[in-house]
């Protein structure tokens, strides 16, 4: 399996870069979880855009689907060369949002049950409902040998703990340094995500969906005080290998 960050910003873009977007590859499966502002830009640096095979969204905040729609044009300014629907699938609690997953002939939207196990190509997807202000789910999603958890946007739960248990790479909400409580705003800390990451025993953390104050590389050290394994800081073109 082989995991490249695309954005990693929450809320809104650092120049030239995007908010959330990951893409899983395994078998030559492409498969992109969330597709934040300024994803499509940035995905074109490391794929072909006709390789995406599929795409999965957490929840329907801007700066995990805006990205979305322009992908949609893509898919349809190339309709004549691409003949398939790209599916991309997503929860339908929000009737609304999930409708618009759905674009013409270009994309085609497909729901998720959160209660159920989701294969896509080689990949199985678990989710998990998170604590955040709207309709959010985590996911680990596992090959036959491998597994990665993707917290996506939550505020800190001890369901993490069971939910990533041993996973290959905890990439993790961390929205806000150690001494801030993000519980209002559906956020976790350093603190937070490190903590989920010992107690779980993951072998590595992806600190992501980082905040634009301060100086993000204290956000490592914060994390190190509460967890002994690897500690990464995300970045546009990071690579994870299993």
């Amino acid at each position: 399996m082989k995991v490249t960050v695309i954005g990693f910003w929450g809320g809104y873009p650092g120049k030239g870069e995007a908010t959330s977007c990951y893409l899983f590859k395994s078998k030559n499966f492409n498969l992109l979880v969330d597709c934040g502002s300024g994803a499509l830009a940035s995905l074109q640096n490391f794929i072909d855009l006709k390789s995406i095979n599929a795409v999965i969204i957490s929840h329907y905040h801007h700066d995990h689907i805006a990205d979305i729609g322009v992908l949609q044009y893509y898919k349809l300014v190339n309709s004549g060369i691409e003949k398939f629907a790209l599916p991309i699938y997503g929860h339908n609690l929000d009737t609304e949002k999930f409708q618009t997953l759905t674009y013409k002939e270009a994309t085609k939207g497909y729901e998720y049950d959160p209660n159920e196990t989701l294969n896509l190509g080689p990949f199985t997807i678990r989710f998990m409902k998170t604590v955040h202000p709207v309709d959010c789910f985590a996911m680990r999603i596992e090959t036959s040998s491998h597994s990665v958890v993707y917290t996506a946007d939550s505020s800190y739960t001890e369901d993490f703990v069971q939910f990533a248990a041993n996973a290959d790479l905890l990439i993790s909400d961390c929205n806000m340094y150690e001494n801030q409580d993000g519980k209002k705003v559906g956020h976790m800390s350093s603190k937070d995500a490190a903590t989920i990451a010992s107690h779980a025993e993951v072998k590595e953390l992806l600190l992501s969906h980082l905040p634009h104050s301060g100086d993000t590389k204290h956000l490592i050290s914060e994390a190190e005080k509460y967890y002994n394994g690897q500690v990464h800081l995300a970045y546009t073109g990071f690579v994870w290998k299993s």
